[in-house]
């Protein structure tokens, strides 16, 4: 603290050395001002009357309307923690530049919901991150955080365990999280997430949140595949599903047409499941990708060459290493062998890194046409034609 001698009885502090420095109009003369001001705030053993909050109240308030924005900032600084200070000045600092304004906003426990709320309201986004980082928020400020719609002030908010917010917000998000996956992996890890909320985003997560859920909630497993069954029965019961497609009502079939409503299939996602066994789900997966029937990609995926299956995954823009993978583990699947002929393999490869994508896509646009299978591979050799180019 700055040291001061009282020129008041009683009194902490010394109004003449504050006058001096008030009239002290440089950078260094405003921050000396600003320290010994904020220090007395700030210092609990400091008994000030009311006489003389009322003078520095009224020093600060018109320092910092004129004062440069370094000084403004160490004034936040000072405050931001302070027990008792100012009301209508920590009021005015929150809605300063957002470099002024975000000590008070993310520590001042003096600011007001009515208030916070304002801000969210009226002041930029930055203002609203820092609200959302502070260290207690009520229900109703996060309410007006998520009304922001704002992505990153969401996920922020998620993300900070102190604040609350209501199950019918929780809830909201949650839904939300289908279509904004950002919101999934702060939303599992908050404690006020209720386990039914947990089982129903099982349901669109990515494969490693998916095990989040088991490592980290109460559920049991077969529990949660009782509840992916109902879930299962409640979608083949809505009028909107084509229930002639037998297909359709598979369960890895409806779990790959909700992951593809929320554009959660990747092709990490499909190596995976092929990795992990799943079959019947990366079949379902890599269709509902590919846009063809079933029973027309498996025909693809098990061709003997693989060169279908090559043109596929070439109009998909995958990797050639995750089609290399794809080709190996559906190889094996077919055969039974752990090996796969080299030549065979080779032969995939080389059809892949030749086909255009372009080609490659006309070639999908046409099987998803739902052609005979003939064409499928007359496709494949006009796909190669089109690579070549006239030179060949």
């Amino acid at each position: 603290m700055a040291n001061v001698t009282s020129s008041d009885e009683g009194s902490g502090l010394d109004l003449h050395h504050l006058l001096e420095l008030a009239l002290d109009k440089s950078l260094e003369g405003r921050r000396m001002l600003t320290a010994s001001l904020g220090d007395l705030f700030s210092d609990t053993t400091t008994v000030l009357t009311e006489r003389e909050r009322a003078l520095m109240s009224e020093i600060l308030r018109k320092l910092i309307r004129d004062c440069e924005m370094v000084v403004r900032r160490d004034l936040s600084e000072r405050l931001a923690n302070a027990p008792n200070p100012p009301h209508d000045l920590i009021v005015a600092l929150a809605n300063d530049e957002i470099e002024v304004a975000q000590p008070v906003l993310m520590n001042s426990s003096v600011l007001r919901d009515i208030e916070l709320i304002q801000i969210i309201r009226h002041r930029t986004q930055q203002h609203q991150l820092a609200i959302a980082m502070r260290r207690s928020l009520s229900e109703q400020v996060s309410d007006a955080l998520v009304q922001t719609g704002n992505v990153d002030v969401i996920k922020t908010l998620l993300e900070n365990q102190d604040a609350r917010i209501s199950e019918a917000t929780i809830a909201y998000l949650a839904e939300e999280s289908r279509r904004v996956d950002t919101y999934q992996e702060p939303l599992l890890k908050r404690q006020d997430l209720k386990p039914e909320l947990a089982k129903r985003m099982y349901l669109w997560v990515s494969a490693a949140l998916r095990q989040h859920i088991l490592e980290n909630y109460d559920i049991d497993p077969g529990e949660l595949d009782d509840q992916l069954e109902h879930v299962y029965k409640d979608i083949a019961a809505d009028p909107s599903v084509h229930k002639s497609d037998p297909e359709a009502a598979r369960p890895e079939a409806m779990l790959a047409e909700r992951l593809s409503e929320t554009s959660s299939i990747t092709v990490d996602f499909l190596v995976q499941a092929l990795r992990q066994g799943e079959v019947p789900l990366f079949e379902a997966l890599l269709a509902k990708m590919a846009g063809l029937k079933p029973e027309r990609l498996q025909r693809i995926l098990y061709d003997t060459g693989g060169e279908a299956l090559a043109i596929v995954c070439r109009a998909l823009d995958m990797p050639k290493s995750a089609f290399a993978t794809i080709f190996l583990l559906t190889r094996r699947g077919r055969t039974g062998r752990k090996v796969t002929d080299p030549r065979e393999l080779a032969r995939a490869m080389r059809t892949f890194e030749k086909a255009d994508r372009k080609a490659a896509e006309e070639a999908l646009k046409v099987w998803r046409r739902d052609p005979e299978y003939q064409d499928a591979i007359e496709q494949v050799a006009e796909v190669l034609r089109k690579s070549r180019g006239p030179q060949e």
